[in-house]
Formats: structure tokens, C-alpha cells, sequence
């Protein structure tokens, strides 16, 4: 039977602005499974790093506010633990794989101080130990000289580098769980691909789980075993990665797959009409439909119900 690891119910994320309030995550529920690598896709701007920053409450607060909802792990409310509980879970349950390590990383430390830091926090261990534990994942990760890097400052390094010693940190403690958000966003195809081969690797050799996070469809299709698509703060539709790219559902998650380059197609992309609107000024109705071609009377009335088409395949959407 397949273990929920974590689970997030009706999330509400929202975010007090001089001319209102908006809600940068509306109602989001999704299930995370042991072992599992699960993917969040959608445009930028659309709520993905909101909710990945608001499962362990990292999101400052003033502006953003936890309005809503719960998030489970291992039978426990993260939102309501006390803030000693929750730090003894970041970095040793719950990993995090920031956007930029340029920005993550602190600049005034080496690198190897601030990895070593992590088993610190989480372990007993002696400094001895702890040294020859973080030069074990830096050369785990793929640094062939885990001395330099250990002791380089992170603008010292290159940005395939400097992402590889951020995943190192956040796999030190061995978690269960792998927050990946944009993990290849700032660095170039090929060392993209070689951070992807990495994690992939990595999750299968400690089964461990990994949430990723990510605007690119093909990233999604390389690691995850299920995806939802994630549309103005909302999950517009969620189902296994095979099930959405042969049938996707919701006209949103069309669009984007018919704007990804292919060689076996001649015709021209196809991109998505119109703007996303402002989280302060959403339209009544389904979201998508000002910018969609088959949006009924109804779409521009009534939030459409999220619906399970086929078996673990589900779309919000009044088509279905």
C-alpha cells in the first residue's frame, strides 16, 4: 500500500497589498507519496514557489498570510507545531533546493561552513566527522574536488557548482522529502540536464520523495511520476505524467503542451492567447476562460468543480 508522506489540503496563501488582498494560492490539495517524485508545473507568477515556501512557513509574515488549510507530514500539522518542532524538520525530514544559490548560499561563508552547518543543527556527531560527511555528498553530487569546493566562498564557484553543493546541503541529513524549486532555472542546458540526471539519481538510490517545481513541461517529464498544472493559484489539473502528455484535459495544460518545440511536428507553435490577469483583479468564473477558445457561458460565470475524469486523473474544468 503506498504511504502518503506529505499532504497539503485546501492550502490558502494570501497576500495583503495597499489596494487589496490577493490570493497567490486558492484552495490547493495535493498528496505527496513515499518514494515518489511529484512535479508542480506552471507559468511564473502562478503561486509554485508560494507554495512550496509555505509548506514549511518560510514565507515572511507580514505580507503573506496563512489563511487557510493544513499541511500533514507524518500526521502532523506543520502550520500548527511550535516553531522549535518545525526547525528540527527543515534540513533533516524536509530538504530545500532553492531557485538561485547565489542567493542562498550566505556570501561571507565558504561553502563547507555552511553545509556542515546543517548536521550541526540535526546531528551530535563530532566536527571530525561531520567534515568528512560533507565532503562525502560534494563528491556524491558530482564535484570532483570536494576539498576546493569545501573550502571555496560560493561566488568562487560556478553556477552548475554552486547548485550542485546546494543540493549536497539539502540531501546532508538524508530527508525524506526534497523541495526542488527552479533547481536548473539560472543554469544552461547542458549542466540543466546534468542536475536533473543527478537527482534522479539521487532519488533512487535513498527513495526519498522529491516535490518539483518548475515552468518547463519537458524538466516535469524527465523525473516526475505525476504532475498537476497549476493555473492563477489554483491546480487546474493534476494526473500521472504519461496520462497528461498522451490526454491532457484542461485547455490551459493543452495550450502549454502545444507551445513546447518538437521535431516531429512542422506546423508553427501555438501559444497561448491573451495575459494572465492580476491575482487583485481575477475575472468571475474559471480564470482561463478571457484566454480560452472553447470557454462556455458558464466558464465565465461558475469556478468549475475539479473533477476525476479517469482513475487518479483529475480537471477542473466545465467541459468534463
Amino acid at each position: 500500500m503506498e504511504r502518503t508522506l506529505l499532504e497539503v489540503r485546501d492550502l490558502e496563501i494570501h497576500f495583503k497589498a495597499e489596494n487589496g488582498v490577493s490570493k497567490a494560492v486558492d484552495g490547493v490539495s495535493l498528496q505527496i507519496l513515499a518514494g515518489e517524485a511529484f512535479g508542480l508545473v506552471g507559468e511564473s507568477g502562478c503561486g509554485k514557489s508560494v507554495t512550496a515556501l509555505s509548506l514549511l512557513k518560510l514565507l515572511p509574515s507580514p505580507p503573506a498570510i496563512l489563511a487557510g488549510g493544513e499541511v500533514i507530514w507524518e500526521e502532523r500539522n506543520l502550520w500548527q507545531l511550535p516553531h522549535e518542532e518545525l526547525i528540527k524538520i527543515r534540513g533533516k525530514e524536509i530538504g530545500l533546493i532553492f531557485q538561485e544559490p547565489m542567493t542562498s548560499f550566505n556570501p561571507v561563508h565558504k561553502i563547507g561552513r555552511q553545509i556542515c552547518e546543517v548536521l550541526e543543527m540535526h546531528t551530535s556527531w563530532p566536527p571530525q566527522e561531520i567534515r568528512r560527511r560533507a565532503l562525502e555528498m560534494l563528491h556524491r553530487v558530482g564535484i570532483h574536488d570536494p576539498q576546493r569546493c569545501f573550502n571555496a566562498y560560493p561566488h568562487e564557484l560556478s553556477g552548475g557548482m554552486r547548485q550542485r553543493a546546494m543540493i549536497a546541503m539539502a540531501l546532508i541529513c538524508r530527508p525524506q522529502l526534497v523541495v526542488a524549486d527552479e533547481p536548473t532555472t539560472a543554469l544552461d542546458v547542458t549542466i540543466q540536464a546534468q542536475i536533473l540526471d543527478l537527482l534522479k539519481e539521487l532519488q533512487q538510490a535513498e527513495g526519498m520523495s522529491i516535490l518539483l517545481i518548475t515552468h518547463n513541461l519537458g524538466i516535469i517529464t524527465e523525473i516526475a511520476h505525476r504532475v498537476a498544472v497549476m493555473y492563477l493559484g489554483k491546480i487546474v489539473e493534476l494526473a500521472k505524467v504519461r496520462d497528461l502528455l498522451v490526454n491532457p484535459l484542461h485547455p490551459y495544460t493543452q495550450g502549454l503542451l502545444s507551445s513546447i518545440p518538437r521535431l516531429d511536428r512542422e506546423e508553427a507553435l501555438q501559444a497561448i492567447p491573451g495575459m494572465a490577469p492580476d491575482f487583485l483583479h481575477l475575472p468571475a468564473g474559471c480564470y482561463f476562460a478571457p484566454r480560452c477558445s472553447r470557454a462556455t457561458e458558464r466558464c465565465h460565470q461558475e469556478y468549475p468543480l475539479t473533477r476525476e475524469v479517469s482513475p487518479g486523473h483529475t480537471v477542473a474544468c466545465w467541459l468534463y
